[in-house]
């Protein structure tokens, strides 16, 4: 197994990122909120995980250990496979599925594309005590942010796309989460695409 791994960012794209390793470029599957933290030509330092199929070999990296393991355990439930732990990762925080999960939050679960009622009670069921205490403020921002390899915008979108949302969907998403990019940007902060992503999710949602 690859445990992690560690060199220069030698590409981005919305759903990953190219690692030079020892002259070697690994391809890494990430989340949004992951790949905000990386600058194409620093280095970085990813937990990762890799997914062996018949045909292929995915390797999926993380802002952080926590955020590893809980993708792990994820795949324990029924019916979840890592396309939909990483969807899960990208809407929720390792802390917020940890408190959805002990506390049947099926509303906060289905805001996951792909999940639906009965997935979300089942997912709850199977993976209830397997994910541990929460260790912070569940409602807190426990995700790291940084200078974006692209405008929020193309990051958002490539997002929903990924997520399985249509390209006309997409645009109503990031058209939603302007207000609040505008906002951040305005007070001097970098949009944390994370934050960006579930506001597009909650209002696609409710479309």
């Amino acid at each position: 197994m690859i445990a992690f791994v560690a060199g220069r960012v030698a590409a981005l794209a919305p759903d990953g990122a190219v690692v030079e390793v020892g002259g070697v470029g690994l391809s890494v599957q990430c989340s949004p909120a992951t790949l905000a933290g990386l600058r194409i030509g620093e280095p970085a330092h990813l937990p990762t995980s890799l997914v062996v199929r018949e045909d292929s070999l995915t390797l999926y990296g993380f802002a952080d250990e926590d955020e590893r393991v809980v993708f792990e355990l994820l795949q324990t439930a029924s019916g979840v496979g890592p396309r939909l732990a990483q969807a899960m990762l990208a809407v929720h925080s390792p802390d917020a599925l940890r408190q959805a999960i002990a506390t049947e939050d099926l509303a906060a679960l289905t805001q996951v594309p792909g999940i639906g009622r009965k997935g979300a009670q089942r997912i709850a069921l199977d993976l209830k005590d397997r994910l541990g205490a929460v260790r912070g403020q569940p409602g807190g921002p426990t995700r790291r942010t940084g200078p974006a390899y692209a405008s929020w915008r193309d990051q958002l979108h490539g997002a929903l796309l990924g997520l399985g949302w249509s390209g006309r969907e997409a645009d109503e998403g990031v058209a939603s989460a302007a207000p609040y990019a505008e906002a951040a940007t305005a007070a001097g902060d970098a949009p944390d695409v994370g934050a960006l992503l579930k506001v597009a999710l909650r209002s696609l949602s409710r479309a």
